[in-house]
């Protein structure tokens, strides 16, 4: 069912991901890692849905959606950055495949973090976030989405890698079978992985060979 929400806020993250804080409809509900269909309510824009996951907390009174902008076409994530507070969108029901099952390694690359952001603040409220590592691969630091935010939470739980710029403070390279082997020891928990669709398939290609559970590795469809 469609839901028509007015923009309450709107936050720079980084120099091309916003967050956009919405009206929240009664009775809307979601678990974390959750996500909906998203269009801007303007003129010939109502059916051009696009996913975006849910960054808030079920209990907010608002609902939070983190998007970065993509500048190679005049698609909807340049039209949403233009927005301002008080203007519209529409929103769908809720869907999503990823959501918290125990203990383990979240792996995501750039704006695949957003599933685990609702995650990893909801954890936090457990003090369950440290339970787990979260390896975050990004092009350059600018790129890092929340990080203030998820060092606090995760603390030296937080491992992050560039792969375009060389950083005094990161890992460089990419999250491949060599990364793995050697930041990786128990393939007994969990994975949850969330990025570039090739960035999927090699990860669940590797794990899998590492030992991991199949049913254990978690990842969006």
């Amino acid at each position: 069912m469609a839901n028509i929400v007015k923009i309450l806020a709107i936050k720079d993250i980084t120099h091309d991901v916003k967050s956009f804080r919405v009206e929240k409809p009664a009775g809307y509900a979601f678990t974390p890692g959750q996500a909906t269909e998203v269009s801007v309510n303007k003129k010939g824009m109502e059916e051009e849905k696009r996913p975006f996951t849910f960054t808030s907390l079920n209990e907010d009174p608002f609902l939070e959606f983190t998007i970065k902008r993509y500048n190679n076409h005049n698609g909807v994530t340049k039209l949403l950055h233009k927005l301002h507070p008080g203007d519209e969108l529409i929103i769908q029901d809720v869907w999503g495949a990823i959501e918290y099952k125990g203990p383990g390694y979240f792996i995501a690359g750039g704006a695949g973090i957003t599933p685990f952001l609702s995650i990893i603040r909801q954890l936090h409220k457990t003090n369950e976030a440290t339970k787990n590592t979260l390896i975050f691969s990004n092009k350059t630091a600018a790129d890092i989405i929340c990080e203030d935010e998820l060092k606090r939470i995760m603390g030296d739980k937080f491992v992050n890698v560039l792969t375009k710029e060389h950083h005094t403070f990161y890992r460089y390279g990419y999250i491949d079978e060599g990364f793995i082997k050697e930041n990786i020891s128990d393939f007994s928990k969990h994975f949850y992985i969330c990025g570039p669709d090739p960035m999927i398939v090699s990860l669940t290609e590797i794990l899998e060979k590492m030992g991991a559970d199949t049913d254990a590795v978690v990842f969006e469809k």
